[in-house]
């Protein structure tokens, strides 16, 4: 499960480490407690006619709501309930299953959080993240969604929103790696995605979108060979909390 992360690089370094472009411009202040129905930048991929022998493919920043909400949604408290999309049953879910085949996405992420339940109520707060700053860019999906009450023309018609899949952990071949360490912690896992397969999940012309489930699960393997667990502070479980210093490694409550 992803139910907090952390993005706190700038827009232009996100434009660069995902080769994208900007058609509005956005406002993506940095975070270190991501929540859902938070504001969050996602990447995706456009076809645009452009006059050209064929569709231009175009790379772009946008920033959506996380947590989807279905476009046949009656109000977008919904999306409070899918921050997260099983990469097992995507293709079913009436949620997910027209995103999963035409509505693709990155979510880019530095790392996320996840707890251990200790003695009582104490539970340990862990930061998963990769071993360098190279960041990170999970497998999400987007929608938009139409809001009634708003009049034709207004920006504010429109919400963006995403979800990030998931899988059950370990997944298939990852038991030696750190997935097989993340079992102790939690039963799901968010997926992230290597350049190569980024490039597949998003391509806007692909249609197989079960064959594409199963490549980011296939890569997971390599894609977090490098990935470190540690143990951090309480704070982080208070929404409220936001700043460097929560990722800071502290001594392991239990």
């Amino acid at each position: 499960m992803c139910g907090r992360y952390v993005m706190a690089r700038a827009v232009g370094d996100l434009l660069a480490g995902f080769d994208a472009a900007l058609e509005d411009e956005v406002h993506v202040p940095p975070s270190w407690n991501v929540a859902p129905t938070d504001e969050v930048p996602i990447v995706l991929e456009r076809l645009v006619e452009d006059g050209g022998p064929a569709p231009r493919h175009v790379r772009q920043l946008h920033v959506a709501r996380w947590g989807l909400v279905p476009s046949w949604a009656k109000d977008p408290s919904i999306g409070s309930r899918m921050i997260n999309a099983r990469s097992e049953s995507v293709l079913e879910k009436p949620a997910f299953r027209k995103a999963v085949r035409s509505r693709r996405c990155a979510v880019p992420a530095d790392g996320y959080y996840e707890w251990k339940q200790g003695p009582g109520k104490a539970k340990q707060p862990y930061y998963v993240h990769p071993g360098t700053d190279h960041g990170l860019a999970f497998a999400g999906l987007y929608e938009w969604w139409k809001d009634p009450s708003v009049p034709d023309g207004e920006p504010a018609r429109w919400l963006l929103s995403t979800s990030i899949l998931t899988a059950d952990t370990p997944p298939p071949g990852t038991e030696s790696t750190v997935f097989g360490k993340l079992t102790e912690l939690h039963d799901r896992v968010p997926l992230p995605m290597d350049k190569d397969t980024m490039r597949a999940w998003l391509d806007p012309a692909a249609d197989d979108a079960a064959e594409l489930v199963d490549l980011v699960r296939a890569r997971v393997r390599d894609v977090a060979a490098d990935w470190k667990v540690e143990t951090v502070g309480r704070e982080v479980g208070n929404v409220r909390n936001n700043g460097p210093e929560l990722i800071r490694p502290v001594e392991a409550l239990f």
